[in-house]
C-alpha cells in the first residue's frame, strides 16, 4: 500500500510542475535545505559545491531519471562572461528503485548530497548564477517541484 500511495504521488507530482516557483534558499524547517560554495582548483579553475541536506525520511530525486519522469532534476547555468562551465554537473551514486508505475528505474538520494560543476575562470574571480530544479518527497507526501536561484562567488 506504501509503494502505491508513494507512486500515486509522484504522478500527481509531475502534473502539478506549473507550481515551481524561484527562490534563494529554502526556509529553515522545510524537508531541503541548499548550501553552494566554490573552491578554486587551480590553473583558472574552480568547482562549484551545491550540498542539499534532507530531513529525515526525505529524498531528493537525482539527475539521471528518465526524462518522461515527474521527478526530474537539472541544474541551469546563466552565461557569464567571466566563466564557463566544463562538462556536466556530477553527483554520487544514487539510490536506485524500479517504479512499476512508471514501468523504470527512479534514482534518488536521502540524507546529505553534494553536486559538483567544474568552471573555468577568464579572470581572478567569477560570479555564478543558475537555478536548480527539483522535486522532494517524504514518507507521506511529494512536494511540487521547485526551482531556486542559487549565486555562488568565486575569488
Amino acid at each position: 500500500m506504501k509503494k502505491i500511495s508513494f507512486t500515486l504521488m509522484l504522478l500527481l507530482t509531475g502534473l502539478v510542475t506549473a507550481f515551481g516557483h524561484a527562490a534563494s534558499q529554502a526556509p529553515k524547517g522545510q524537508p531541503i535545505q541548499w548550501k553552494y560554495t566554490a573552491r578554486k582548483t587551480g590553473n583558472g579553475q574552480a568547482v562549484l559545491l551545491f550540498t542539499a541536506t534532507l530531513a529525515n525520511g526525505w529524498h531528493l530525486f537525482a539527475l539521471n531519471n528518465p526524462a518522461n519522469s515527474p521527478v526530474r532534476m537539472a541544474f541551469t547555468f546563466l552565461p557569464g562572461p567571466a566563466y564557463r562551465t566544463e562538462g556536466n554537473v556530477s553527483q554520487p551514486e544514487p539510490i536506485t528503485r524500479f517504479e512499476q508505475l512508471f514501468g523504470t528505474n527512479i534514482s534518488y538520494f536521502e540524507n546529505e548530497v553534494v553536486f559538483q560543476q567544474k568552471v573555468r575562470l577568464t579572470g581572478k574571480s567569477a560570479t555564478v548564477k543558475g537555478n536548480i530544479e527539483f522535486t522532494v518527497c517524504g514518507p507521506r507526501q511529494c512536494l511540487p517541484p521547485e526551482t531556486i536561484a542559487f549565486t555562488i562567488s568565486i575569488k
